[in-house]
């Protein structure tokens, strides 16, 4: 039996049941459910619409089904239309008379929208968790790595050195963003919606104040058409996961270059590695492209939210339970995603005789002989297309540009330009790639993730 039965002389149609049945993916919200039913209930009491003894009564049938789900032992009913369902029809089941209180003063509406808050809040928290321990992890690589240096690219094409600390260090700052977002989006969806009804309220004493307190959200909502409808938690947080899997996916491309034969600057150790089913020589590098392909999946989740959304009128309507399975999958593909890249950053050996090899290319000192010449007071403009001229000269002779720097008098001074780590050295200013500045950069980072620890 439906909870609408009442009005309604005829059953549900089998292949509306199978549009309409949701228990076959919201079951995971269990334990959210089982929550925010006890905060209702508390506060069923507190407004004086429960005794204290049916209080008990449910809040001990509420942990009896919290523990069949954790047993494994919770069986569905052909009428479990969706999760919450479930849980009610248990409790009447378990607790009689008393069980079929616990909807009293409530709605799905409202209690799917407080069920998935709670859901959202945690599953932020644990994004969040996850995200700072693959920036600690790459900081802790980039410390066990401390002189190594390659290349930095732009176009793809060798720009100039940096300190593989330092490149690093850039990834984990645009993951701390990611978790800034995350923590920005928990502090908004922390408004319980209990108490909002269908749409409108309604005519019982209840205090949604109390119930909000007791589920450990911030305060109550301020307008129960807006409390019920509104899915903005949803959306912004497959933004912020969306964006994350952009960053991780630029991760994976990088990995996925780092330990190609032509680039060699890596290799992933084997338990983060596949091999081939036909060509013996092969090791994959699946987990970064894995990374890099998750990331139109979770792209793909938060537009289809959207365009679900964006043309629905107040309040509640059933397109909101198109929420859900993007949601979760998105919740569930970013915390795979991260906790593999950690392992894989953790696996790597990186080739520090390649990467240096690749870093101390002589063509990289050009900017190097401009600035010098710029210190002497050249126009930079001026330095520039001397610069440019040495490198077009070494390039069409095929000479190396040292022994074209060395040919020119006025440059005398610059031989010790091309020594090893020269070009690397030489970047001093603030929060750039050199040694010098290192360790401010990475002081500056300690305290950015002991910040966001905090905050979580």
């Amino acid at each position: 039996m439906t909870l609408w039965a009442g009005r309604f002389d005829a059953a549900m149609d089998q292949t509306l049941w199978d549009l309409s049945e949701s228990y076959s993916f919201d079951h995971v919200l269990y334990a959210h459910d089982i929550a925010g039913s006890m905060a209702h209930v508390r506060g069923l009491e507190t407004a004086g619409l429960l005794s204290a003894e049916e209080c008990a009564t449910l809040l001990e049938t509420l942990e009896t089904i919290k523990g069949e789900f954790e047993t494994g032992t919770f069986e569905r009913a052909p009428s479990d239309e969706d999760i919450h369902m479930a849980i009610e029809r248990r409790a009447t089941e378990l607790a009689g008379a008393v069980g079929a209180k616990i909807h009293t003063s409530r709605s799905r509406n409202d209690q799917v929208a407080t069920t998935l808050r709670l859901f959202t809040r945690d599953a932020v928290t644990r994004i969040a968790q996850a995200s700072l321990a693959l920036v600690e992890t790459l900081v802790a690589v980039g410390a066990a790595n401390a002189d190594a240096y390659l290349p930095g690219y732009t176009h793809l094409q060798r720009a100039q050195p940096v300190l593989l600390s330092h490149h690093l260090q850039a990834h984990a700052w645009s993951l701390l963003r990611d978790v800034d977002r995350l923590l920005d989006a928990r502090r908004r969806l922390n408004v319980s919606p209990l108490g909002a009804g269908a749409l409108a309220g309604t005519s019982l004493p209840i205090l949604p104040a109390v119930t909000a307190e007791l589920m450990g959200f911030d305060e109550a909502f301020a307008n129960s058409m807006d409390a019920v409808s509104d899915r903005d938690l949803v959306a912004e947080t497959l933004f912020d996961i969306a964006l994350l899997g952009v960053h991780l996916s630029r991760m994976g491309e990088e990995l996925v270059l780092w330990t190609t034969s032509e680039f060699n600057f890596a290799v992933l150790g084997d338990d983060f590695t596949t091999g081939s089913s036909m060509l013996p020589q092969k090791k994959n590098s699946d987990v970064a492209e894995l990374a890099r392909g998750k990331s139109g999946r979770l792209v793909g989740n938060l537009t289809g939210l959207l365009v679900t959304l964006k043309g629905l009128p107040l309040a509640y309507n059933r397109d909101l339970q198109e929420d859900k399975e993007p949601l979760f999958d998105s919740v569930r593909q970013v915390l795979l995603v991260l906790a593999a890249m950690e392992g894989a950053y953790r696996s790597m050996t990186f080739h520090r005789e390649v990467a240096a090899l690749a870093a101390d290319d002589q063509l990289l000192v050009a900017i190097d002989i401009a600035e010098g010449l710029v210190q002497a007071g050249m126009p930079f403009r001026q330095a520039h297309e001397v610069a440019g001229g040495l490198v077009g000269r070494a390039v069409r002779e095929d000479r190396p540009l040292a022994d074209v720097v060395a040919e020119e008098p006025s440059l005398a001074g610059y031989a010790e330009l091309f020594d090893r780590g020269a070009a690397l050295a030489n970047r001093r200013s603030p929060g750039s790639s050199g040694p010098s500045a290192s360790e401010a950069q990475s002081e500056r980072l300690r305290a950015r993730i002991s910040t966001m620890r905090s905050r979580l």
